[in-house]
């Protein structure tokens, strides 16, 4: 007897919901941030069978983010990132810059949710994420940390801190204050003095300020992240991760996207908390290259 594949919807029988009619059902969710029984009133769906169809398609674009969300893969393909940020406001040897962001999640419930209360008080997903340039695409996110865990906690243990250090291409990260400064990592200077290093800063400042453009286009584009997400904590990872997936999709192939600014938090995370890291490598290399590019 043949093997039956119980994804297969393709029949009548139990009269399923064609997997077009699910697709664009996921997507008017992400995409409105409407409540699951509205998106199913709209259609005449129930609520459980929404939140089924939200629940498997997420997992199966999460599943492919891969393929789309990646650091180039070649010498070449870094060559152009770099050009991409030297264009914009004269910073040489850039391969990303990094933040985070918060997602906002429900009271998870449960001994640990107070690791979920962020310092401006909601529960909420920090999520870090890696852009290249002025084509606004993520390179690399990490859905994994509760919103009190501090971005260079959740940089120091993430996949991106070890693919730059290796150098393997030779290139720099931009991040703010909150991160320490390293030999692949560079920050504003705090007190700024000379004119090479105020050029530097406000280079490093205005480049590095594309990711929080992206952020706000990212959330304007699946106003779900912005509104908050309500449901189970592997779906809220998915749904995260295929919102960055279809967002690199979307700059790929139209590249006209409304990118008016929407910057969010810029003041308060540029001169906010600095890490104030021991380390004395990482501000010699920054101070080295400022000589080098901005004297």
């Amino acid at each position: 007897m043949p093997m039956i594949n119980i994804e297969d919807r393709r029949n009548n029988r139990g009269l399923p919901i064609p997997p077009l009619f699910q697709l664009l059902t996921l997507l008017r969710f992400y995409g409105t941030s409407n409540f699951q029984i509205v998106n199913g009133d709209l259609r005449r769906i129930h609520q459980s069978t929404v939140s089924r169809i939200i629940t498997r398609l997420s997992k199966i674009m999460a599943s492919n983010a891969k393929h789309h969300v990646h650091f180039p893969r070649n010498v070449d393909e870094w060559k152009v990132v770099q050009v991409k940020f030297y264009k914009m406001y004269k910073m040489p040897g850039i391969g990303g810059c990094i933040d985070c962001t918060h997602i906002k999640i429900q009271n998870p419930g449960g001994p640990d949710l107070e690791a979920f209360r962020n310092r401006k008080g909601y529960f909420s997903l920090n999520v870090q994420a890696v852009y290249c340039g002025p084509s606004m695409e993520f390179m690399d996110i990490v859905v994994r940390w509760p919103g009190s865990y501090h971005d260079s906690f959740i940089f120091s243990s993430s996949y991106a801190n070890k693919y730059f250090d290796e150098r393997t291409h030779n290139m720099l990260l931009l991040g703010d204050g909150g991160y320490a400064c390293k030999t692949y990592l560079f920050t504003p200077l705090r007190n700024p003095v000379t004119p090479p290093e105020l050029k530097y800063n406000k280079a490093q400042i205005r480049t590095r300020n594309i990711i929080e453009r992206v952020f706000g286009v990212w959330k304007r584009k699946f106003p779900c992240l912005q509104r908050g997400l309500a449901n189970a904590p592997s779906t809220i990872v998915n749904i995260i991760i295929a919102c960055a997936m279809l967002h690199n999709i979307s700059r790929k192939y139209q590249n006209a996207d409304d990118d008016s600014d929407d910057e969010e938090d810029i003041l308060e995370e540029e001169y906010g908390e600095y890490n104030d890291d021991n380390n004395i490598l990482g501000p010699a290399a920054r101070s080295a290259y400022i000589v080098r590019h901005f004297s």
